[in-house]
């Protein structure tokens, strides 16, 4: 059911996605986009909204009305996925419906990362400088690639160069063979890592 008062959090996080239904009472099998979802268990109400293209980019009164607040009576992992079941959805039927809905927590509800942890939406943005003091540009997204996580950053100086592809970016991996510090106030990562690499 719709729920006008859900407002859009202003550190709204989407942090999956609702893949169908899950066995007939009700449960839905969840798509996590980290692979260590905890956000997902850490939170007891989520908000689902439809995945509608640039949905962050509406007005706040406008992103607050698709949303819909879920309260989670049980959330759990299977097999190697995750599944959840609300309050609100008793059958098969209402769990189907929700198919394909953004899960949407706010980033004040993730539980506190361990030292030298950090939550890949966090560092988005940051901006990356090698030991030479030369800036490599900003992280525009991480993935994981079995091990290790590998952040893209995006060098959006060199790509206005003449001749320069439109999008100049350079994989580096996160782990502390490369990863010399990370300065989430100042949105500043610190690499060993050469221009060109």
């Amino acid at each position: 059911m719709e729920v006008p008062d859900a407002p859009w959090p202003d550190d709204a996080v989407e942090v999956g996605r609702v893949l169908g239904a899950w066995g007939v009472k009700g449960w839905v099998r969840i798509q996590a986009f980290s692979p260590d979802p905890q956000a997902l268990f850490s939170s007891r109400q989520w908000l689902l909204a439809p995945a509608v293209p640039s949905a962050s980019g509406l007005p706040v009164a406008q992103r607050s009305s698709l949303l819909q607040r879920f309260k989670i009576r049980d959330v759990r992992e299977h097999g190697d996925g995750i599944v959840a079941h609300f309050h609100e959805v008793d059958d098969r039927a209402a769990a189907e419906a929700l198919r394909g809905r953004l899960v949407i927590v706010g980033r004040s509800s993730f539980p506190t990362p361990e030292a030298d942890e950090y939550y890949w939406v966090d560092l988005i943005g940051c901006e990356v400088v090698n030991r030479q003091g030369e800036r490599l540009g900003q992280v525009s997204e991480l993935f994981a690639t079995g091990p290790n996580s590998v952040m893209r950053v995006l060098d959006d100086q060199a790509s206005q160069q003449p001749g320069a592809p439109a999008n100049a970016d350079v994989l580096i991996p996160f782990v502390a063979a490369y990863v010399d510090a990370v300065d989430l106030p100042g949105r500043r990562i610190s690499v060993d890592w050469e221009r060109g690499d």
